[in-house]
């Protein structure tokens, strides 16, 4: 038996191959699967089986473009109604994989279709747990994305039911092999691990604790982080079907010049510039909202820009195809093109946005004249933060925008640097004059000035 995990940090997502004699099953595959088909083609195996948790609300599923590839079966769990061809396994059913089996487990409650698969080992001995949503590392998956027509308490109490009644019933030497980690927002208490097992999670995770119903309900459904809006469209998508990977290639992977980007600029086509922080302030198309590729750049794209807002792409050359990719396994295919030149050939007006280190800023006089903005989660400002900061988190900025002064200099922090450039160009594009953006965040602003910043 191999198995093998396949992280995805863009999207913090995990998805699985596994083998026995020659035969494997994908579980939950991202939207580009040539990653599956090399590593089975490089194994000299058989891709037999699709296996998928639930229907994903935070990505496009792989499964259709791999069974077409490879004539492999897509199995769901009890209670999912695809709209196209699948195996619908029933509870408790075992797959043969070589001389191995596949158990389904239904553990319904982050979804009415979510589904755990057991891996029985060729001694028929309970070995590995693909949990899916069900089940993370220090965490379990929210009840309140996907209801339908039920709410989330009917979901938590569900999700209830199947760990108690399913998980925690397993050895605890089971490895646990979770369909996200931290940065996901299927969850709000994800550990940074990507693999457990029972028993450690029993002891350390906080809903696999001794609890009423009542109480785990309650725990479950509090303080869970907001739903970015793509999510509900991604789930539709992964239950109707969609398009070839191929053809939203065809269609995005197109080479436009600087006139051409800016007549799609007049048709309210959105500059989404992917390049480093440091790249981008030093000049971008006036408009244009950065988010890097060099980190979670599909989760910050699907939580702050609409998922029918028609993209043009500029990123360094060379990455064009990578952007595009990424974009469609969160569902974003209007994408028109990409600038085919470097931003130092682009012959139209450019903007800028000032950095700072923290040593540069004078940050009395910050708090005089200026706003200075912390964009972190509100996790992170419970712990820490500067004195004298106004607090939007990142997520909710577009929404709360009207809070900020626009006649005044605003000054922009967050950890690292990385979401705070991503908010600068977003007030930019909302008509902020005066943004500024520091390097390093409060990680090197309390290195440079610990006085500054307050610890809780």
């Amino acid at each position: 038996m191999y198995i093998e995990q396949i992280y995805t940090n863009c999207l913090a997502q995990a998805s699985y191959y596994i083998e026995s004699d020659g035969v494997a099953a994908i579980v939950d595959p991202m939207r580009d699967i040539d990653v599956y088909l090399e590593l089975a083609k490089k194994r000299n195996s058989l891709i037999k089986y699709v296996l998928n948790t639930h229907f994903h609300a935070d990505f496009v599923s792989g499964h259709l473009d791999l069974a077409s590839k490879t004539d492999a079966i897509i199995v769901f769990g009890p209670n999912a109604q695809p709209k196209y061809r699948a195996y619908i396994a029933e509870d408790n059913e075992s797959i043969l994989l070589g001389s191995i089996k596949i158990k389904i487990l239904h553990t319904p409650g982050h979804t009415v279709e979510s589904t755990c698969f057991l891996v029985l080992d060729e001694n028929n001995s309970p070995t590995a747990l693909f949990s899916g949503d069900t089940l993370f590392i220090g965490d379990v998956g929210r009840p309140d994305l996907m209801s339908g027509n039920l709410s989330k308490e009917t979901l938590g109490a569900m999700l209830y039911d199947s760990l108690n009644d399913k998980i925690k019933k397993l050895p605890d030497a089971v490895v646990v092999y979770p369909g996200h980690g931290a940065g996901s927002a299927c969850g709000k208490n994800l550990g940074k691990e990507t693999s457990s097992t029972i028993g450690e999670q029993k002891k350390y995770n906080y809903a696999m604790k001794e609890m009423s119903k009542d109480e785990f309900i309650k725990i479950v459904t509090d303080d869970q982080p907001p739903v970015p809006a793509y999510f509900f469209k991604d789930a539709m998508i992964n239950i109707n079907g969609y398009q070839n990977l191929d053809e939203v290639y065809k269609k995005s992977l197109t080479a436009l010049s600087c006139d051409e980007v800016k007549k799609e600029l007049l048709k309210g086509t959105m500059v989404l510039d992917t390049r480093s922080s440091s790249k981008f302030s030093l000049g971008f198309i006036p408009g244009a909202v950065n988010v890097d590729l060099d980190g979670q750049f599909a989760i910050w794209v699907g939580t702050l820009i609409s998922i029918e807002q028609s993209l043009l792409i500029v990123a360094d050359k060379g990455r064009e195809k990578e952007a595009i990719t990424r974009l469609a396994r969160i569902g974003f295919e209007n994408v028109v093109g990409y600038l085919n030149v470097e931003m130092d050939q682009w012959t139209y007006e450019t903007d800028f946005i000032k950095t700072m280190n923290p040593d540069e800023v004078d940050f009395e006089l910050v708090n005089l004249s200026s706003t200075l903005l912390d964009v972190r989660r509100v996790g992170e400002v419970e712990k820490e933060k500067m004195k004298e900061s106004y607090h939007i988190p990142l997520h909710e900025l577009n929404n709360r925008m009207k809070e900020l002064d626009k006649n005044k200099k605003v000054v922009v922090y967050c950890a690292g640097g990385y979401r705070s450039m991503i908010a600068a160009s977003i007030l930019k594009r909302n008509g902020f004059k005066n943004v500024i953006n520091i390097n390093g965040g409060i990680n090197l602003i309390k290195n440079v000035h610990p006085e500054l910043v307050e610890i809780y």
